[in-house]
């Protein structure tokens, strides 16, 4: 009879689970529920759900069920979140959000959008040709859709070509109070008024992979 290898019969020591923590931040539009962890000093935002949304399933085996807490720099961040959703002009620091957690494209799709100023929208189509990726507008699209970091990565400035609304985690009815609260104005039939979307459609470089298909999301 042959002799096992030295340690096969050994399993895998399991690794520590990540903490997570979760800070609740009551808004004019809602609850919303902030998810961080690392280091108080310097804290990740890893995802932020709006109202009305449940907590994402599936967070990992590696981390551990979240549980209230903050921290200044999340007190801040609340603070911040409170006055964008009651109105005010906010723009937030994306140092504060684990961007890391997205692939490449969808981070250049969410720094772009970052970009856009209150009381302007773009579309799909040139958020993804500002990015160097002209034609992957459902690709920019499903990057928006799961934009962890809604209202600090203000995604409601999307819109498709046309004016029309296009989707929205928190819902068309939130999508549409949050763009007239920054001033956007909207036609009988629910549509963005026409204007100056905010980029032009000049390409620029910048790396990712997404689909090439000419589609509107």
């Amino acid at each position: 009879m042959g002799h096992r290898r030295a340690g096969a019969s050994r399993r895998a020591a399991p690794r520590p689970a990540v903490r997570e923590w979760r800070r609740a931040v009551s808004t004019a539009i809602g609850a919303v529920v902030v998810f961080w962890r690392g280091d108080p000093a310097a804290p990740l935002v890893t995802r932020i759900c709006l109202p009305g949304e449940s907590p994402p399933a599936g967070r990992g085996r590696d981390c551990a069920p979240s549980r209230p807490k903050s921290c200044a720099r999340i007190d801040e961040l609340s603070a911040r979140l409170r006055a964008f959703c009651a109105g005010a002009d906010v723009v937030f620091d994306l140092s504060v959000v684990d961007l890391d957690r997205c692939g490449p494209f969808q981070r250049a799709v969410l720094r772009a959008e970052h970009g856009i100023p209150r009381g302007s929208v773009s579309t799909y189509g040139r958020i993804a040709a500002r990015i160097g990726h002209p034609g992957a507008s459902r690709a920019a699209g499903t990057a928006l859709a799961r934009n962890p970091f809604p209202l600090v990565v203000p995604c409601h400035r999307a819109v498709r070509e046309g004016g029309a609304l296009g989707g929205f985690r928190g819902g068309a009815a939130m999508k549409r109070r949050l763009l007239e609260m920054e001033g956007i104005a909207f036609t009988e039939r629910g549509r963005v008024v026409p204007g100056r979307y905010h980029y032009d459609t000049a390409p620029r470089r910048v790396r990712g992979t997404p689909s090439k298909r000419k589609e509107r999301r």
